[in-house]
């Protein structure tokens, strides 16, 4: 399904996002900001588009009624199809608009994880993370599920996942993995996931995992 790319497509320079503002009682909500900095970039057209591929999420009725990117984005996070912690779809939609730019922007609030300062690991605990899932989607394949199930994940967001990437289990397993660093926050450790791994008898996988962190713990004394 190929659509109009606008005035901006894949080779247009992509913007960084305004920074997120800090939590705090009188600060805006990042999320909503940035849903709002997306609609706001949205030609008639591009909504037009949007709404398109949403028809068989959203009744027809629902979706005739929405004039702008904003009321869209309300029925879809009534809907649990947009998320704090689960964009998918709006990236999906943006990729295939070949909006790069406002994608770029959704990207950038993933990997910026906007919660509070103590709410997250300290920075060498998240760059031993970063190593560790990409090692464990690298030597995990069909067992991911019940990795993920011994980490607590429920059947609920597993089904998610698989709906999300139905084509490819790395992207499941990568995806499943990220969710449960955001849901563990600050408590999200290596050690969890070498345990779990070790619980589901994935033993290479977690060998992996144990010397690879043994040497950037190396490289960084």
């Amino acid at each position: 399904m190929a659509f109009s790319s606008g005035t901006l497509g894949q080779d247009a320079e992509i913007p960084r996002a305004r920074p997120l503002l800090s939590a705090g009682p009188a600060a805006v909500n990042p999320f909503l900001s940035l849903l709002n900095s997306i609609a706001s970039g949205l030609s008639d057209a591009e909504l037009s588009q949007m709404k398109f591929l949403c028809k068989d999420k959203i009744g027809k009725r629902k979706l005739d009624e929405v004039q702008s990117g904003r009321e869209l984005f309300i029925i879809l996070m009534e809907q649990q199809l947009i998320t704090h912690n689960n964009l998918e779809f709006l990236k999906k939609m943006l990729q295939e608009m070949r909006r790069s730019d406002l994608l770029a922007q959704v990207v950038q609030f993933e990997e910026e994880e906007p919660h509070a300062p103590d709410d997250q690991p300290d920075v060498h605990e998240k760059r031993l993370l970063k190593v560790a899932i990409n090692v464990i989607c690298d030597n995990v394949g069909r067992d991911w599920k019940k990795l993920l199930r011994e980490l607590g994940m429920s059947e609920v967001k597993l089904d998610r996942v698989v709906a999300a990437y139905p084509n490819s289990l790395y992207e499941q397993l990568f995806q499943g993995l990220r969710e449960w660093q955001v849901q563990k926050g600050k408590d999200a450790k290596v050690a969890d996931l070498i345990k779990a791994l070790q619980a589901c008898n994935l033993k290479y996988a977690a060998d992996k995992v144990e010397e690879k962190i043994s040497q950037l713990n190396m490289e960084t004394r």
